[in-house]
Formats: C-alpha cells, sequence, structure tokens
C-alpha cells in the first residue's frame, strides 16, 4: 500500500508519528511536507495532497492540521475526494463504510498520537459496505 501524507506545524509532530508507525507496518509513505514546526499555511499542504488523490497517484491519503477543519474543507474541493475529520473511532469507521472516503483528517491539537494512531489502523482497514452507499458515494461529485 501506498499512502501520501501532509500536515502544518500544528500537526507536524503527529505526521512524524504516522508515519514512523505505517512504515513499521511495511506502507510506502509519501511525505508532503511540512517538514518542520515554523508556521506554514495549511492549505498549501492540503492541496498538494488533495490534488494526488484527486488525480489518482493515491487511493488514500492522510492530512493534519490544528483542528482537522481545515484540511478537510481545502481537500473536499477536489473532484473525487472524500476526506473526512475523524477524530474518534466510529467516525472513522462509517467514513469508511458508508463514504467510501479516500483522505483521513485528524487535528492534532485535539487528538493524542495514541488514538491518532488508532484511527489510522481502523480507517485503513475499514472496507466500503458499497451496495445502496455507493449509489450516493457516486452522487457527491458535482457535474
Amino acid at each position: 500500500m501506498k499512502i501520501i501524507i501532509g500536515a502544518d506545524h500544528a500537526g507536524y509532530s503527529m505526521k512524524e508519528q504516522v508515519k514512523a508507525h505505517l512504515q513499521k507496518q511495511g506502507v510506502q509513505v509519501e511525505d508532503a511536507g511540512t517538514h518542520s514546526k515554523e508556521s506554514v499555511d495549511y492549505t498549501d499542504y492540503g492541496k498538494k495532497v488533495a490534488r494526488k488523490v484527486s488525480d489518482g497517484t493515491f487511493e488514500r491519503a492522510i492530512l493534519i492540521c490544528g483542528t482537522g477543519l481545515g484540511m478537510s474543507m481545502v481537500a473536499n474541493r477536489f473532484r473525487g475526494v472524500r476526506a473526512a475529520l475523524a477524530n474518534d473511532l466510529f467516525s472513522a469507521i462509517m467514513s469508511r463504510r458508508h463514504n467510501d472516503s479516500n483522505i483521513l483528517v485528524m487535528g492534532g491539537r485535539l487528538i493524542g498520537d495514541m488514538l491518532a494512531l488508532q484511527l489510522v489502523d481502523t480507517w485503513l482497514d475499514t472496507p466500503f459496505d458499497e451496495g445502496r452507499h455507493k449509489r450516493r458515494v457516486e452522487k457527491m461529485d458535482i457535474e
């Protein structure tokens, strides 16, 4: 599996933890930045990651900012992207089962690293239920 991950300064530390966790599991991770705690614009990293999901370069991605709100808003502007803000396990599971989310977004200032790793594992392991949900997901993109 290949994943692209990105964060702003508020999500940098968590991004590094998640990246190391995934690499230990044998997941190939492309790090879109940021690469320090120096203040940056979350929009730059959200766009970089969402664009690569939208164009099919990556099937899945992870974005982290302070609350997850900004990254979610940016990513969901891209065609074919279904970015889900999940700071709890139920949201992570349901975003996959019913919405086939392809970008997991987390709030680095809202949750701890241990929960973030649980969210990532759960999100990656949860399949899309398809069925009636497939039809609904297909209706999401604006024509």
